[in-house]
């Protein structure tokens, strides 16, 4: 309830400036305004029927569902090299992108997430399909961040940069997890508090 409640009242109050995001990205850069993609949610699977399910089918981790940002790439940024780690100054990147990943203003349309069920405010970043199967292989924990809904912000996005290696993935695992263990309404709303100077300073972002 809190989750929803808040989604639509920042909704309703960032709706000018997201409007004026999407005029921009229009106008600057070819290709659709909102860039949606699969993405690995919530686990809600017992251990057992999740080893039942693997016999049957192929284990995606969890509940797949469709993101919401606004494009920040050129429409071919993937097209040669595929998914890649994210780089400063990434020349994929448009001139406007780097402004919104710098504020994190590109994760704004998640609040759509939100409204739909599929995600948190608060909660660990939800990953698209192919990149988790590769993570789990590597960080054995990884699998255990899907028990928490995922979210637009944070413990991890407050405290790390972007994903640049295979250790700044293990890092966030932990933070998430500790997320997990502390979880509570009090713990959402200190997270919020914390991510307004992470945006405003633009820490961590590219």
């Amino acid at each position: 309830f809190v989750n929803l409640v808040l989604a639509l009242v920042a909704l309703l109050v960032m709706l000018p400036i997201m409007f004026f995001i999407a005029l921009l990205v229009r106008l600057t850069s070819r290709g659709p305004v909102l860039y949606t993609q699969e993405r690995v949610g919530l686990d809600r699977r017992e251990r057992a029927a999740n080893l039942h399910n693997h016999r049957r089918q192929r284990d995606l981790g969890g509940q797949p569902f469709t993101i919401y940002k606004f494009r920040t790439m050129r429409v071919d940024a993937e097209h040669h090299s595929g998914a890649v780690w994210a780089q400063q100054r990434d020349p994929r990147v448009t001139p406007i992108g780097r402004l919104l990943r710098q504020y994190r203003l590109d994760e704004l349309p998640q609040l759509l997430n939100v409204l739909k069920g599929e995600m948190n405010i608060v909660g660990p970043r939800p990953e698209r399909p192919t990149i988790f199967a590769e993570l789990r292989e590597h960080i054995a924990e990884y699998p255990l961040r899907q028990r928490a809904k995922p979210g637009i912000t944070g413990l991890a996005q407050i405290n790390h940069h972007y994903d640049r290696s295979l250790e700044d993935v293990r890092t966030k695992v932990h933070y998430d997890l500790e997320y997990i263990r502390r979880q509570s309404v009090a713990e959402d709303f200190r997270i919020m508090l914390k991510t307004v100077p992470v945006v405003l300073l633009r820490r961590g972002g590219w």
